[in-house]
């Protein structure tokens, strides 16, 4: 199972289980379901969650909050699709909620004032989408090193022209951030030979965490600067908090190479967009592979989808045919854990904001 365990349980509750649900057997009376992913759950899904708590009822909302029962004595939340004043009008509605379990990894739309206040317990899908997220931005890094977009401009105007490619053993990677995605990058990266280097908050792996992939050198925050000088590829694979909104700035940039690629795969407001937009069009850095921005979906007037030295997809990097299967197995086993009073896996700390 994806996800690692919380460090401290549930605890014990007035139902009638070890866990804290006012339900039969500590699970939750009932269970609230916002759209995930596909924005529609399968059968199976609701089965596998039924089965998770059984005698629990499942109520269905809508994007905008609209629920096909009463929410009332609601106590667990899977969110997903859920709009920010949709969960703050659920939040007043629903005075048994306790738990919310967010289908992305990202939390920041949870960790409002009046969720903060309540205490409710938050966990995420960490791990869920590491590897296609991985996968997408070693298919980058290997289209941009092969000269793939020039290539493809190249067929689009019956242009014979061979073009001088880049080996990734011959390059540097950084990878801002190191949870489940960077090391998932940096695990797939790692056999192609280019020397990997990732910085995150807590450098010292923890007692719970694999050793390093072999060569990867890991760092703290105050190395950010030395990653984004002698990298080739700057990965972001951090969450949005207070700290880490806007970190690739004018200052960021213009300490990178010219010849560097920036790869978005985490959130838009990580970076400064009108910087980085000045940066590509000035010819001060190579490239962008953008799959996050600040307002999505990304409007046809953005001047983004006018450079060609930016590939730019729809917040994408995720999909995979596999990823509703594991988020649905990871709630529904949190789940069983809930009523059992066990540690939740993948718990948030809402001070750090992930």
């Amino acid at each position: 199972m994806t996800g690692e365990p919380a460090g401290a349980t549930t605890g014990p509750g007035p139902g009638s289980g070890p866990g804290p649900g006012q339900g039969p057997g500590g699970v939750p009376l009932a269970i609230a379901l916002s759209p995930i992913l596909s924005a529609r759950y399968r059968p199976q899904d609701v089965a596998r969650i039924a089965a998770a708590a059984p005698g629990a009822r499942l109520v269905t909302l809508s994007r905008e909050g609209l629920a096909d029962g009463p929410v009332d004595d609601v106590e667990v939340l899977l969110h997903g699709f859920l709009a920010t004043d949709a969960f703050e009008r659920l939040l007043a509605r629903a005075p048994s909620l306790r738990w919310v379990h967010s289908a992305a990894a990202g939390v920041e739309r949870l960790l409002t004032p009046a969720a903060r206040a309540r205490g409710l317990a938050i966990t995420n899908a960490r791990g869920v989408f590491s590897r296609p997220i991985a996968e997408y931005v070693l298919l980058m890094m290997l289209a941009v090193s092969r000269r793939l977009p020039q290539l493809l401009e190249l067929q689009a105007e019956r242009t014979w022209q061979p073009l001088e490619a880049r080996e990734l053993r011959d390059l540097t990677l950084g990878i801002v951030g190191f949870g489940s995605i960077g090391r998932a990058v940096a695990e797939l990266a790692v056999p192609f030979g280019p020397r990997v280097i990732a910085t995150r908050r807590h450098p010292s792996l923890r007692p719970d965490e694999p050793p390093l992939p072999a060569g990867v050198e890991l760092r703290g925050p105050e190395a950010f600067g030395d990653l984004l000088a002698i990298s080739d590829f700057v990965v972001l694979a951090l969450p949005l908090t207070v700290e880490t909104e806007d970190l690739v700035d004018d200052r960021a940039l213009a300490l990178m190479k010219r010849t560097a690629w920036l790869i978005n795969v985490a959130r838009g407001r990580l970076i400064v967009e009108r910087a980085l937009l000045r940066a590509l069009q000035e010819g001060r850095l190579g490239g962008a592979v953008l799959d996050a921005f600040r307002d999505e979906p990304l409007p046809p007037t953005s001047p983004f989808y006018d450079l060609s030295n930016v590939i730019l997809t729809p917040h994408t990097a995720w999909s995979s045919g596999r990823v509703l299967d594991r988020s649905v197995e990871l709630f529904a086993d949190n789940l069983r854990r809930f009523a059992t009073g066990e540690a939740l896996l993948n718990s948030v700390d809402a001070g750090a904001g992930y």
